[in-house]
């Protein structure tokens, strides 16, 4: 048994998934020893060859039924310890989806390794947490059995080994131990291709992205005008410089509307707006003006 040490500035506090996942692994385990039994509740919930066409459920319930109080504080040990890191960096959805996949990972190699065998437990999702952490965290240390200081790559590396070693030694009889080796398998899996892996590379990229200049956007018009009536305006816009230059006061006069009567002081006003402004500020109205002016300059 092992717990995490780490020098985060919220540690130990226990994060809302964890509580979730912890207080049901509690709840039933109480209903075990109080109400339901060992054996009846290992019947309702955990897992058998058999219940696949019958009862669904199992797939995912076993991982919520202790043989004893010491699997079980293994469990809420480990979800504090790692689990609780694991999650305030992926985030509850992430972390619950991940802690389920490894436990869908260890059925999988009960299933196809010892099939015999009742499964109940969620010794797959906690090893699949314990990969994850030491995939994050390497040289993290940790206590084995509250004495032994060992990082936590190793104690993984060696709780792999041990699975391996057990499942072949006991052939399929006994502890799942190839449902830990398939928790494992699945959470590497997972960190490789899987949503995780994904974001994260997702984020690698988007941190490397060239910054978006500061440079303000320009106003584009809706339809550029054609050649003949660009270089009517153009020669509209050098007509109205040159009148500004010499009728412009000294302080300038805000923008003023366009008369309704009188167009030849309206094209001044438009012509002084676009040699401010430019032609983006334009009006529709006074936009319709300008191309009238300009049918009459061709004509003439």
């Amino acid at each position: 048994m092992a717990y995490s040490l780490s020098d985060e500035s919220d540690a130990p506090r226990v994060t809302p998934a964890v509580r979730w996942l912890i207080g049901i692994n509690v709840l039933i385990y109480f209903l075990q020893l109080t109400v339901v039994g060992p054996a009846d509740m290992t019947r309702a919930l955990g897992f058998e060859v058999g219940d696949l066409s019958s009862r669904g459920w199992t797939i995912l319930t076993h991982l919520f039924v202790h043989e004893g109080i010491w699997a079980l504080l293994f469990t809420v040990i480990t979800l504090v310890g790692f689990g609780s890191r694991l999650e305030r960096i992926w985030g509850p959805g992430p972390f619950v989806r991940y802690y389920l996949i490894c436990g869908l990972g260890g059925w999988l190699a009960h299933l196809m390794f010892a099939r015999d065998v009742p499964l109940i437990g969620a010794t797959a999702a906690i090893y699949g947490l314990m990969l994850a952490y030491a995939v994050r965290w390497p040289d993290d240390e940790v206590y084995l059995f509250f004495a032994v200081p060992i990082k936590v790559k190793w104690l993984v590396a060696g709780l792999a080994v041990t699975s391996l070693v057990l499942g072949i030694v006991q052939d399929g009889t006994g502890t799942a131990h190839f449902a830990s080796l398939g928790g494992f398998v699945a959470g590497w899996l997972y960190l490789q291709v899987g949503a995780s892996g994904s974001l994260q590379r997702l984020r690698q990229r988007v941190s490397h992205a060239p910054d978006i200049s500061d440079d303000p956007p320009r106003a584009v018009p809706r339809s550029a005008p054609r050649p003949r009536e660009r270089q009517d305006i153009d020669e509209i816009v050098a007509r109205s410089n040159k009148a500004t230059v010499m009728k412009r006061p000294s302080t300038a006069p805000a923008p003023r509307p366009v008369p309704a009567v009188r167009p030849s002081e309206a094209m001044d006003v438009v012509l002084d707006k676009i040699h401010r402004h430019g032609m983006a500020s334009l009006t529709v109205e006074e936009r319709r003006l300008l191309d009238e002016m300009s049918r009459r300059l061709r004509k003439d």
